[in-house]
């Protein structure tokens, strides 16, 4: 291929919609580069396999995030893709759009062509769902959702049922009209394998002549010519490469790597990139900033009654999961085990629903190191209630320690530092326990186990919520939009502020979280941005 009109730093969420997109005319020359590597892998493919993935190095950039005050000093993991398919690949598989007000803010806050109409274009237009109402959801677009049906658990119903008689609706459908209440989530699952944003935009585009795609390439810095970025340098397999765009470089690497070639590259706070030797290109110090992300806790309860514990547990367990999967592509393998949740309002002074549940039907109080646990359940019957802050007012940063490209950048969440995020968590732990005292679930418990019954008065719940909280993986914001530089990276259209020739597209760009998993928002991101991105090219 000669000179690429675009490359695309990142196969990852929106980096794997924006090669489909800017390649499907035929007319534009497309490359991607991803520092990853295949992910044809059966952990990958296997929807209950980011289990294993979660502390894979060959799939993960496997993060860890400084030692956090708000978190009882604790160090938290972060995984991120590395992988075809980026964290897509490597999720949970959750597909949650959002609340139509979160976009609409990002529309207010001086960005048109990003509220909800605009946005809810782009979900029903890569949707392809089988629940909701047509006027709202997609059916044709390439990214087939699956609804867990006889996978969910008896207890799951249970739940719902105890929710309801604290007054929460049955929710069909959480990427409907309203966000309130509980229900089944809907998975980026077909055919019982992960549909990643590498399986349902990146492979089926591979196919064209006009879009290539190298793995295990590097990006380490940006190409400039004066103000304009006109290419990238990249390593691989020991050799480093320079390749030039002919339109523009398209920076997907996420809410962690984005900001990090930007810093690598000149653009960000000159302050810092002085200190560490980086010549600055544009003093722009909201690079690396604005940092929010999701914190979530979970209160776990000893069963009466058989849970997913006892199918995934013992040796046979498992050997009959495993061979229903490979024969079947069915069982507790092929689907994601946060099959149920819900979003509430911890006051009715909320407008909007502030808090998102998880159901579980499984345990996991005895930590196993190496992977993440849910392969390996507790060997009792058990189960846990999740809960996490929709909108978040902790701000945190990453920023790179040095200016090795290789070194992993100084990641600073600063979770619950800020007193309303805290009475929140504290607000919808309580309800919890309501829940869990509530018919029937009430008759499904033996104990509680985490925290426990002594653990009631305000001052040990909170506690008990920074000791245990930690990511739920949603980072954004730290490559934020918005119009003016003083407090944003990139404008409307994704362009880096001070800069030609360059956009970031991927979560780093959201000027606040949504409600909800964000890797929804993130590919619909994508598809909105490829809009923007031919109108320029035209």
């Amino acid at each position: 291929m000669n000179d690429p009109d675009f490359i695309i730093i990142g196969a990852g969420s929106a980096g794997c919609v924006m090669a489909e997109r800017l390649s499907a005319s035929g007319r534009h020359k497309v490359l991607v580069l991803e520092a990853g590597g295949d992910d044809r892998r059966f952990f990958v493919q296997m929807p209950l396999g980011y289990g294993k993935t979660f502390f894979d190095p060959k799939v993960n950039w496997m993060y860890r995030a400084e030692p956090d005050a708000g978190l009882a000093g604790n160090v938290d993991h972060w995984p991120r893709g590395k992988v075809l398919g980026g964290s897509s690949s490597i999720n949970a598989m959750v597909w949650v759009r959002g609340h139509r007000q979160d976009f609409d803010d990002w529309r207010d806050a001086g960005n048109p062509g990003w509220g909800a109409d605009e946005m809810f274009s782009a979900f029903r237009d890569v949707e392809c769902a089988v629940i909701g109402e047509d006027a709202v959801r997609g059916r044709k677009g390439p990214l087939n959702l699956f609804l867990p049906g006889k996978t969910v658990h008896p207890l799951t119903r249970k739940w719902f049922q105890s929710a309801q008689a604290l007054g929460l609706p049955l929710n069909p459908d959480f990427n409907g009209e309203s966000q309130e209440g509980v229900g089944l989530f809907e998975f980026t699952i077909h055919g019982g394998r992960r549909l990643s944003a590498a399986r349902a935009f990146l492979r089926p585009a591979m196919k064209r002549s006009n879009l290539r795609v190298i793995t295990g390439a590097h990006v380490t810095g940006l190409a400039f010519d004066g103000a304009r970025v006109t290419g990238v340098t990249y390593s691989r397999r020991g050799k480093t490469a320079t390749v030039k765009a002919a339109r523009e470089v398209i920076l997907s690497g996420g809410s962690v790597n984005s900001p990090q070639l930007l810093q690598l590259s000149g653009i960000g706070a000159a302050d810092h990139l002085k200190g560490l030797g980086i010549d600055v290109r544009v003093d722009n110090a909201n690079v690396g900033r604005n940092l929010e992300d999701h914190i979530g806790t979970n209160y776990t309860f000893r069963a009466n009654c058989p849970t997913i514990n006892q199918q995934l547990g013992p040796w046979w367990g498992k050997l009959s999961a495993g061979l229903r999967y490979i024969l079947l592509r069915d069982g507790p393998l092929s689907v994601s085990l946060n099959q149920a949740g819900g979003f509430i309002r911890t006051s009715p002074d909320h407008a909007r629903p502030n808090m998102q549940l998880y159901f579980q039907a499984f345990s996991t109080v005895i930590p196993r190191p190496g992977e993440r646990p849910i392969l390996s359940p507790d060997p009792w019957p058990g189960f846990s209630i999740g809960w996490s802050n929709c909108r978040p007012k902790s701000r945190g940063e990453i920023m790179i320690r040095s200016a090795d490209p290789s070194e992993p950048p100084r990641i600073t969440p600063n979770a619950l530092s800020h007193e309303d995020d805290v009475a929140e968590m504290l607000a919808t732990g309580k309800f919890i326990r309501q829940m869990a005292a509530a018919k029937p679930l009430s008759d499904c418990i033996e104990a509680e186990l985490l925290p426990g019954p002594d653990i009631t008065e305000d001052e040990a719940m909170i506690a008990d919520i920074r000791r245990r909280s930690g990511t739920v993986y949603h980072p954004v914001a730290t490559c934020r939009m918005g119009p003016d530089p003083a407090t944003s990276v990139v404008d409307a259209r994704l362009r880096v502020h001070g800069v030609e020739g360059l956009r970031v597209v991927d979560c780093s760009i959201f000027p606040n979280i949504v409600a909800g998993n964000t890797n929804a928002a993130a590919i619909a991101t994508g598809w909105r941005a490829s809009e923007l991105v031919l109108q320029d090219s035209a």
